[in-house]
């Protein structure tokens, strides 16, 4: 993967001493590539480098990348034993020279509730934070973003996504091995950020809502998805331990909480997007990813209620500007 310095919007970041900090993360983030346990999705990578699509579509709903006539039998075999190095996909569709892969979410839909109010994205400099794979990233550019800059700090997703860009190099997209935690580094450099499934992974989501606006230019727009509770008061749920499956889930707000955590941290003009209970035909077991997902998480008898007991999830999508 190239590095963002030999990229146009790494020029956004004027003082010498963040972008000394920020080398000296990605020199602590680069190791864990080579973990052992990552060594199959390596491999994976590796046995496909000679691999090179005519051409990518990526204005969906599948982001495509070559065609199935460009290869033959054996490397054929060859690239269904690398993409299958990455069950499960998480984020998608993807069609891989004519190797169509379902993901466990479909990613397209939620694209599709967010695009009336996103419209364009042409010329900006665009941040996906938890971008997985980089299925959004390339959603973005299609939508004409100048470039998309994805954080994600899980190796395997970086694996990934390097596997995609070796298949179509796409100079316009750049992958950082960090978290949100580490967006205020990049002060003012953003038109758009996206922050789609993670406030409510974090244990201080307000906190996050402020190191997201500071790196929003002036005017800057900032697109949430949030998964939720129903209710109408300004409250959130914190599980004991697990929800609907899930480990790593703190906070999961009603609407109106939702709406105050984001005007706490500072936003003045809200516009609602969508809300509505998570549909299990939007995120389910496939064939790319077989395992137990949110339907085996709902309550065979009541799936308003999740199999602890709690309620089961709303999605909450919003758009936001300081």
């Amino acid at each position: 993967m190239k590095s963002a310095s030999e990229t146009g919007w790494w020029s956004l970041i004027q003082d010498v001493g963040v972008r000394q900090q920020i080398a000296d993360l990605r020199e602590t983030t680069r190791p864990r590539l080579l973990e052992p346990r990552w060594a199959a999705e390596r491999a994976a990578v590796a046995s496909i480098q000679d691999l090179r699509a005519a051409s990518i579509k990526t204005d969906g709903p599948s982001v495509t990348i070559g065609g199935a006539s460009e290869l033959g039998p054996a490397e054929h075999d060859r690239l269904d034993q690398a993409l299958r190095a990455f069950i499960p996909w998480k984020k998608g569709p993807f069609s891989i020279f004519g190797h169509d892969i379902d993901a466990e979410w479909r990613s397209d839909w939620k694209w599709d509730r967010f695009w009336p109010y996103i419209r364009t994205l042409k010329d900006e400099v665009v941040a996906d934070i938890g971008c997985n794979n980089g299925y959004f990233m390339y959603r973005m550019l299609d939508a004409g973003a100048k470039h998309v800059v994805g954080f994600e700090p899980m190796a395997r997703h970086a694996l990934n996504f390097e596997l995609l860009q070796n298949l179509h190099p796409t100079p316009a997209l750049d992958f950082e091995m960090l978290g949100v935690e580490h967006i205020e580094l990049f002060p003012e450099v953003f038109d758009t950020i996206f922050c789609l499934g993670i406030l409510y992974h974090h244990t201080d989501p307000v906190g996050l809502l402020r190191k997201l606006a500071k790196a929003l230019k002036y005017r800057g727009r900032l697109f949430i998805d949030c998964q939720g509770i129903p209710g109408d008061d300004p409250v959130a749920l914190t599980p004991a331990g697990r929800y609907a499956g899930a480990g790593g889930v703190w906070f999961l707000p009603t609407r109106s909480c939702l709406e105050n955590w984001i005007k706490r941290a500072g936003y003045t003009r809200i516009q609602w997007i969508h809300a509505a209970p998570l549909s299990p035909s939007e995120q389910r077991a496939t064939e790319w990813a077989p395992l137990r997902s949110l339907p085996e998480f709902l309550q065979t008898d009541d799936p308003t209620k999740t199999i602890e007991g709690y309620p089961a999830p709303e999605r909450f999508y919003v758009m936001v500007q300081l």
